[in-house]
């Protein structure tokens, strides 16, 4: 079964079949921004994957910001790009911690936002949630605890930083220096998406070493966003590309 819905849809079915249920009920997607970062790529991707289509499900969610990022004023360039698109921000708890002890900039860019305690939240809409944390593993830690194992991104020009949370993340999808709009099937070249699964279901029957993997996509990227795509400054190329050791 391949349920197509809504969350309410999706996790009926899960939970009143016997049959085996392909998909996800949430679409929790978190972009972490890096301390080593380049602030105008990370404007560029956090505004694709959360206005491109607020719908979807691999639309941003989670905004987790590195705590240099408020210590150095930069958060506030954020959270204006996002006013400016008309996203409403939702500061989770220790974020607005923190704001009580930032520089007076800081302080009143995050100065009367709604606050969320629910880090588990697919808004689906111009709203997002915005957390701070300490450095990469706490971002995983964070993903691990309150996401969905749907789509992550990593915004950082370190690529040490960007193998331990590509490696370090449960999900379908991990992603350096892109949009989580590109969690797509067509974008993937795979034709026709029927579906984004985040479950683990095997093959039955005769099993080769194929049918006990699953996949994890991941893509790196350089500032990429959907949107280029959209508006034909890029086009999908889709090839075969060798697997290691072919």
């Amino acid at each position: 079964c391949i349920p197509r819905g809504s969350n309410e849809l999706v996790q009926h079915i899960q939970n009143n079949t016997k049959i085996p249920v392909m998909g996800h009920a949430d679409g929790i997607c978190h972009v972490f921004v890096d301390t080593n970062c380049s602030l105008e790529m990370a404007l560029q991707i956090i505004r694709d994957s959360k206005t491109d289509y607020p719908a979807a499900c691999n639309a941003l969610e989670t905004l987790l910001i590195h705590r240099d990022l408020l210590k150095d004023g930069r958060i506030c360039k954020i959270i204006s790009m996002l006013d400016d698109a008309g996203v409403t921000v939702h500061l989770a708890p220790r974020i607005l911690q923190a704001s009580s002890s930032s520089s007076l900039e800081v302080a009143k860019a995050l100065k009367d936002r709604p606050v969320t305690d629910d880090l588990h939240i697919e808004y689906g809409s111009l709203d997002c949630t915005i957390e701070v944390v300490d450095d990469v593993k706490d971002a995983i830690a964070h993903i691990q605890e309150h996401g969905s194992e749907h789509t992550e991104v990593i915004v950082t020009e370190n690529k040490d930083t960007s193998n331990i949370f590509l490696s370090g993340v449960d999900s379908a999808c991990a992603f350096h220096n892109a949009s989580s709009r590109f969690s797509d099937g067509f974008r993937f070249g795979l034709g026709a998406e029927v579906g984004i699964s985040t479950a683990r279901i095997h093959a039955r029957g005769p099993v080769g070493i194929e049918g006990l993997l699953t996949s994890k996509w991941i893509l790196k990227g350089q500032g990429h966003t959907v949107e280029g795509f959209t508006q034909g400054e890029h086009s999908y190329v889709h090839e075969r590309l060798p697997i290691h050791g072919e």
